[in-house]
Order: C-alpha cells, then sequence, then structure tokens
C-alpha cells in the first residue's frame, strides 16, 4: 500500500520474526516512545500509525505486527498484502532467530512484491554481553539477500528510529520515480512546460550499519 493523495501518503510497513525478538517493543518505541518490560504475544491484528515529513511531504507509516501469528507458522497473506516495506527481525543474543531469517525472507518474497523494501533487523543490542550473532554476520546476510541492516535497541531505542527512517525515506523515492516517469505525469510536465532537474535527486541511503 503505497497510496498517494496530493501532498500525503500512506505506507504499509510489516516488522516479522521470529517470536519474543522485539518485534512489538520495537513498534511501540517508535510509534510512542515506550518500551513494555512485561511484553506478552501479540493476539489479533495490531498495526501503528506515525506521521513522518519527508522532502516538505507528509508521510504515514502504517506499521503492522505478526499479531502473534509467528508463533504457529500461520502468518496469513492478508497480513503482508499491500505492504511496500519490511522489517526483517533477529535477537543478537540467539542464534536461532538468525537461522530463522531466510525463512521469513522466503515467505515475503512468496507474498509480495519483489520491489519492497527490506531491513534486516539486529534487535536487543542493549545485551552486548550474551550476543551470539556478530555484527559482521548480520552484514554480510544483509548484502546477500540485497537489503538494508541496521542493529537496535528498543530497551534504550538506540537505532529504531533510524530503521524506520531508512525504510520509509527508500519507499518514499521508490513512489517518486515512479511517479515521475508515469505518461500521464511526463504529459502534465510538457503541458505546462515544467523543467525539472533531477541530478539534483540523490539517494540519501544506500546501506547502514552500525
Amino acid at each position: 500500500m503505497a497510496e498517494e493523495s496530493g501532498e500525503e501518503y500512506l505506507f504499509k510497513i510489516v516488522v516479522i520474526g521470529d517470536s519474543a525478538v522485539g518485534k512489538s517493543n520495537l513498534l511501540s518505541r517508535f510509534t510512542r516512545d515506550e518500551f513494555d518490560h512485561n511484553s506478552k504475544a501479540t493476539i489479533g491484528v495490531e498495526f501503528q500509525t506515525q506521521v513522518l515529513e519527508v522532502d516538505g511531504k507528509e508521510v504515514k507509516a502504517q506499521v503492522w505486527d505478526t499479531a502473534g501469528q509467528e508463533r504457529f507458522r500461520a502468518v496469513t497473506s492478508a497480513y503482508y498484502r499491500g505492504a511496500v516495506g519490511a522489517l526483517v527481525v533477529y535477537d543478537i543474543t540467539r542464534r536461532t532467530t538468525f537461522d530463522s531469517v531466510k525463512r521469513w525472507l522466503d515467505e515475503l518474497n512468496t507474498h509480495c512484491d519483489t520491489a519492497v523494501t527490506r531491513m534486516l533487523v539486529g534487535n536487543k543490542r542493549d545485551l552486548e554481553s550474551i550476543r551470539e550473532v556478530t555484527t559482521e554476520e548480520g552484514t554480510e546476510l544483509a548484502e546477500e539477500e540485497g537489503m538494508f541492516f541496521i542493529e537496535t535497541s528498543a530497551l534504550d531505542s538506540t537505532n529504531v528510529s533510524k530503521a524506520f527512517e531508512i525504510v520509509i525515506r527508500d519507499i518514499y523515492e521508490k513512489v517518486s520515480r515512479k511517479i515521475l516517469s508515469s505518461d500521464s505525469y511526463k504529459a502534465e510536465l510538457s503541458v505546462n512546460r515544467v523543467s525539472l532537474d533531477l541530478s539534483k535527486q540523490k539517494s540519501y541511503f544506500s546501506c547502514c550499519s552500525s
């Protein structure tokens, strides 16, 4: 779902990964700047909306949590429908959650367009002393899969907003390019004799690790 109406954009972003990797807390930290130490598995559909400004345009990010379905490996196609961005999350202290990333990517690719902006997120960076997955391993997997990569801590908020903002900006730039290349837009430019210096447009991020 990448809807554009006037100056407003609405992007659907899904957060996927094994149970208890911190997906719900990443979502609540990003949208409400909250962290629940007693967070229980999400039940039912849950999404939060956050409004950002990108290049002077209002962008609404509708971020969906897997609603506990991942425990039963039953995340439905409806959950992915219309998604234009995805955060694939693992817990840096549990290697099994990192090993599951490729399964989640396979599921994402099955249900979504290949153009979906994907970010690999190594969460719980605050637990460095019991880390099982190195930053280098995360970086390598992300490069192999053509994804952005970042490590976060929902607990102390490290890189949480940054992770979502990178994804949202990349989606926005893809949508902007699509609009600029559309025949109707080109025709409108021709009629109005408006010229755009596209060379001034620069990619904001290519890849990110920290």
